[in-house]
């Protein structure tokens, strides 16, 4: 590029790439006015003080914080996880945070924050995923006990060896009055 004889501009940029630093030392600016086009060394200076193109250094993305308005906890030398959703674990855990202007609590099953009304009570996870979640284990569990019980012909499925669960999934266990036990203990 050509600058008219009259107007220089001296500018000296030192630039260190591991610190992503820029020091601008000496300028000395007697007019703006360029040959060749308006602009032409204006561009080329942002890019030499930007980086130019290409991939820029970790200075323009921020330590990870948490999401929670009033924390900001930085997540830096917390656990991957938390690092991860951007939740520190005392707002992972909390029954309810201000996220974004609305109450909302962490989902341990789908690891982001959800509404409170998605919840049922004070439990960790929200509806929907609980609703897999057990619609799953149902599924697993109905599959298993079809094929246990398949070689039994004619009984009726509450008599069978499978059923030893109740509907909530707890084991059924009948203990007689005339044996040798006095108390039941598990160890």
């Amino acid at each position: 590029m050509e600058i008219k004889s009259g107007e220089r501009r001296q500018v000296s940029i030192e630039k260190v790439r591991r610190d992503n630093t820029v020091e601008v030392e000496d300028e000395e600016e007697e007019d703006e006015s360029v040959v060749g086009g308006e602009g032409g060394l204006a561009e080329d200076e942002r890019k030499k003080i930007g980086g130019g193109s290409g991939r820029r250094g970790s200075s323009g993305v921020s330590p990870p914080s948490c999401q929670a308005e009033i924390c900001g906890a930085d997540l830096t030398v917390a656990k991957r996880y938390h690092r991860r959703h951007k939740v520190c674990e005392l707002h992972s855990k909390a029954p309810s945070v201000m996220v974004a202007g609305l109450r909302q609590r962490f989902c341990q099953q789908c690891s982001r924050f959800h509404e409170l009304a998605e919840f049922d009570e004070a439990k960790r996870s929200c509806r929907r995923r609980l609703a897999r979640h057990n619609e799953r284990r149902r599924k697993s569990n109905a599959e298993t006990c079809n094929e246990g019980c398949s070689g039994s012909k004619g009984q009726h499925p509450a008599e069978t060896h499978c059923r030893n669960t109740d509907d909530w999934g707890r084991i059924q266990m009948n203990i007689a009055k005339n044996s040798g036990y006095k108390f039941f203990h598990i160890r």
